[in-house]
């Protein structure tokens, strides 16, 4: 019997039975949509989290007080402390050739006041340098001059999403605005770099880190260093990132009188947060991905069961068939046929609808968490391959019992 023949009759057969064919196929469209919206809401976090980090900076090395574990960085004891004199050392170009700019900073969480208008933002207290480290443009104004450090100038920079919260579209430009009831002038608005919710880089406002140390935030050490909350670093190139991050491991240990693995501080790379958050994300993808594939499972094992009253029903048929000539792999071919016909069918509806639902997912704001799905081409065939391969699998079952029936007993069926 020829294959075309096969294949014609496994056709036949599910369109002879649209409404039992239809019923058998909604396990696997239910479980390819959903592995195609649950894996691109997870591939769609892991690409912004890429982005982000990309776009804080190039080159970039960022030193944290406390020490790394493996639930992120954790304070030490008192001593745990980053100070202008550590940035400072950080810049010597005989210790750290590698290093290009320094940029220390400290953060405040303040109430910011326009008339009525009133919210609530990190403050963030820098140098000039911030901007090239972090790579920050701006929209409108100026940033920081080393003048306004010096001085301890009451002057901000506004990010874009606090602009338009205080000032709805007016240029905030020499404006003010109030912070613990101090006027600071406004002299630049950032360009916006996009996120959501607490990880919203738009919403923060930049004065002198002076300024902050000085009128808001009076935070010492002992010796009365000045402490910050973190310091940036860039590197002259990127292939000198990790020299550089020894360099700064090797001045701060020094400068804190620490021990190799006892270090009160923490190094990290743009390479090594992304491999951390990335690593995150692939497990939240694979574990929506498994979710949704029990979805294809129960649709293979709906498909088995079909199939099985398929070959209970069409016995007298295949006795037939195989009086007349057909051989053992010709039926078996036949109902595998079938079964793959099914499985590919309701993949590619499946696959329609996933399209759908992670087009509307994306984009949904769920208490202030923006939703970003990405479909890539990877999700698309490993959908497809394992609902081929699920309907094929446990079409195999149904397919040889039907090829190993005798047809004296297939023919004698009612």
């Amino acid at each position: 019997m020829k294959i075309f023949d096969s294949i014609f009759l496994a056709l036949h057969g599910i369109i002879a039975n649209k409404l039992r064919s239809s019923l058998t196929m909604l396990g696997i469209v239910i479980g390819v949509a959903a592995v195609i919206a649950l894996m691109s809401i997870g591939q769609g976090a892991q690409t912004f989290i890429t982005q982000q980090i990309q776009g804080i900076g190039t080159n970039l090395i960022m030193v944290f007080p406390g020490q790394a574990s493996n639930q992120g960085v954790r304070s030490g004891a008192g001593s745990a402390s980053l100070t202008m004199e550590d940035a400072a050392a950080l810049n010597d170009p005989i210790f750290a050739p590698d290093v290009a700019m320094v940029a220390p900073s400290s953060q405040s969480q303040e109430s910011i006041v326009v008339g009525s208008v009133n919210t609530r933002s990190p403050i963030l207290g820098v140098t000039p340098d911030y901007q090239f480290v972090r790579n920050w443009n701006v929209s409108s104004g100026e940033f920081f001059l080393p003048s306004h450090v010096d001085a301890r100038s009451l002057v901000a920079v506004l990010g874009s999403s606090v602009a338009e919260t205080l000032f709805g579209g007016t240029d905030p430009v020499d404006q003010f605005i109030s912070i613990r009831r101090i006027k600071f002038r406004v002299i630049g608005v950032l360009g916006a770099k996009g996120g959501s919710g607490r990880g919203n880089s738009d919403d923060v406002v930049m004065i002198p880190l002076t300024t902050l140390q000085t009128r808001l935030s009076r935070n010492f050490g002992s010796g009365g260093a000045t402490r910050v909350s973190d310091i940036n670093v860039t590197v002259l190139t990127p292939d000198k990132i990790e020299d550089a991050k020894m360099q700064i491991s090797e001045i701060l240990r020094e400068r804190h009188r620490v021990a190799p693995g006892e270090e009160d501080f923490t190094v990290l790379s743009q390479e090594d947060m992304l491999a951390t958050l990335s690593s995150v994300t692939m497990v939240m993808t694979i574990f929506l991905g498994a979710i949704a594939g029990i979805s294809l499972l129960v649709g293979g094992i709906g498909i088995m069961n079909i199939m099985l009253v398929t070959v209970t029903e069409r016995t007298r048929e295949i006795g037939i068939r195989k009086s007349v000539g057909a051989k053992s792999r010709d039926i078996m071919f036949q109902f595998l046929v079938e079964s793959a016909a099914l499985s590919f069918t309701g993949a590619i509806i499946g696959y329609l609808l996933g399209l759908l639902a992670s087009n509307l997912i994306n984009g949904a704001n769920l208490n202030g968490v923006v939703l970003r799905t990405t479909v890539t081409p990877f999700i698309s065939f490993l959908a497809f391959g394992v609902a081929v391969a699920i309907g094929l699998f446990f079409g195999i079952y149904p397919a040889r019992r039907a090829a190993k029936m005798d047809p004296i007993e297939a023919l004698r069926y009612e």
